[in-house]
């Protein structure tokens, strides 16, 4: 090959390359959206997803945890409550603190998008609208004699006489699992209870505090008695234990 050629084809590789742009020489990155750090995401749909659906749920149903696309909780708990539950966790539970003024990692701005996201995809405005539910947060410690008088009215229904699921006066098709079970009962709080009992089981033909069968609500003083009568079923060292042979 002559060498003006070699100089001419050189000229016209020179050429292209100029018309192309120095953004698009080989090996340097094109033009890409801003990746943003993990403090400035803002949607709902990821931040429930990168920290809320492992337990609650991809749709806030049917995870480990208490299920939050459930109007009722939403509104009876309400708006400050939820932020607090997210930012700070509670004590002696499995829901870990999400915000950083409780050690998480969310800012304040990332947690209120969680939850009035909850509100805005899973709450009802108006669904306690005339409704008188009992307090968020039980004022006494609740008598438990009191509260297993109180769930054989209220609960023995599905839940048994004595809350093992199975009774002589359960109707079939209608028990479920044992509600005393020390397994149970270790794992969630007495607000867990609580929070159940008023708001329901979306999803696993729970009524909230106004559905019994009875056609009567409980009041907040059936709520707390029931809970104390609940928590008075924990055992101090629940699973099973070793054999003597181990221990």
């Amino acid at each position: 090959m002559k060498t003006s050629s070699v100089g001419m084809m050189m000229a016209a590789a020179l050429l292209t390359l100029g018309s192309m742009g120095c953004s698009h020489l080989p090996g340097k990155p094109g033009f890409r959206p801003e990746t943003l750090r993990p403090d400035q995401q803002l949607g709902f749909a990821l931040l429930y997803k990168s920290n809320c659906s492992g337990c609650h749920g991809d749709n806030g149903l049917n995870g480990a945890a208490l299920p939050l696309d459930n109007p009722v909780y939403l509104g009876w708990a309400g708006r400050e409550h939820l932020i607090q539950i997210v930012a700070n966790g509670v004590p002696q539970s499995a829901m870990l603190a999400f915000g950083r003024s409780g050690g998480g990692l969310l800012t304040d701005e990332q947690v209120e998008h969680i939850v009035d996201g909850m509100i805005t995809h899973w709450g009802k405005p108006d669904v306690l609208n005339n409704a008188n539910p009992p307090a968020y947060t039980a004022a006494s410690e609740g008598d438990a004699a009191q509260g297993k008088a109180a769930f054989q009215t209220y609960c023995a229904r599905c839940h048994g006489a004595d809350g093992k699921g199975t009774s002589p006066g359960v109707q079939p098709g209608d028990a479920i699992g044992s509600i005393v079970d020390p397994t149970y009962l270790a794992l969630i709080t007495d607000q867990g209870l609580r929070d159940i009992a008023v708001s329901g089981m979306p999803g696993e033909g729970m009524p909230d505090w106004r559905g019994d069968a009875t056609g009567k609500s409980m009041t907040d003083q059936d709520v707390t008695d029931i809970v104390a009568w609940l928590a008075s079923q924990r055992i101090q060292f629940p699973g099973q234990p070793f054999s003597k042979s181990r221990q």
